[in-house]
């Protein structure tokens, strides 16, 4: 399925049902039919998060079905990415099969001389000509310091237990301009994600951004959060707001 699929679905979920239904047994059995066991399973990860091993956040993710079938992210999240990102470096960290990069490369009015993707699991495949892969946790990259203009991460730190750290680190390794997607969601006890961190609206988001920079956009693009944050002065034309879609 397609971002703009789900986020229709997701729409219903957690807009037009209520907890007192969501978080029934007769929620999980309707949801066991379409997803199985692993409900379950994923409602039991989130009790047992701050407690895990990596070893046990692996294989979780490991085992997790793809639900979309090339990238986490919307047609319209893709564009705003493609033609804020700054080159001639960029990194996108959890980049899972790297249809970001490609996608940014191919819509993108810069030239970039170098693309990484980070991600904790090693693609299947290798993840697109001439982008580099580095196997990673969000929560310490191996980067120096101002590695890369521009660092991307989209579709993560909902799934991250040290938000914190995760965003001290994206911030250490850009020099220039950070893009950040996370889905506007809200928490219920079964979901077909094991998402950790849930952000109903996008002040929420900005809570966790403290200390916010002050030349950002945050805002909405279709149910998903988008969030642009410049490390040093970007000339005011670059710099574009985002409006609610």
């Amino acid at each position: 399925m397609r971002r703009e699929q789900t986020n229709q679905i997701r729409f219903v979920m957690e807009e037009l049902l209520p907890p007192i239904v969501r978080d029934t047994a007769l929620f999980k059995y309707m949801a066991t039919l379409a997803w199985g066991s692993h409900i379950t399973t994923l409602a039991e990860f989130r009790k047992a998060a701050p407690f895990v091993t990596a070893e046990d956040y692996t294989e979780l993710y490991r085992a997790h079905p793809r639900v979309h079938e090339d990238t986490d992210n919307s047609r319209a999240c893709i564009e705003r990415i493609a033609a804020d990102a700054i080159g001639p470096t960029l990194c996108d960290v959890g980049c899972g099969t790297g249809a970001l990069l490609r996608r940014v490369r191919e819509q993108s009015s810069e030239t970039f001389t170098r693309m990484v993707g980070v991600d904790m699991i090693g693609p299947d495949k290798p993840i697109g000509s001439g982008i580099e892969f580095v196997s990673g946790w969000v929560e310490n990259l191996p980067f120096e310091d101002k590695s890369f203009d521009t660092v991307v991460c989209t579709h993560v730190l909902e799934h991250i237990l040290d938000l914190r750290g995760a965003i001290a680190e994206l911030r250490r390794i850009v020099r220039r301009r950070l893009i950040v997607v996370v889905p506007r969601e809200r928490e219920g006890i079964y979901t077909f994600n094991p998402h950790l961190n849930f952000f109903p609206y996008s002040h929420s988001f900005l809570r966790a951004m403290i200390p916010v920079a002050p030349n950002h956009v945050c805002c909405d693009i279709g149910r998903d959060i988008y969030y642009m944050e410049d490390v040093q002065e970007i000339p005011v034309q670059e710099t574009r707001a985002c409006a609610a879609s």
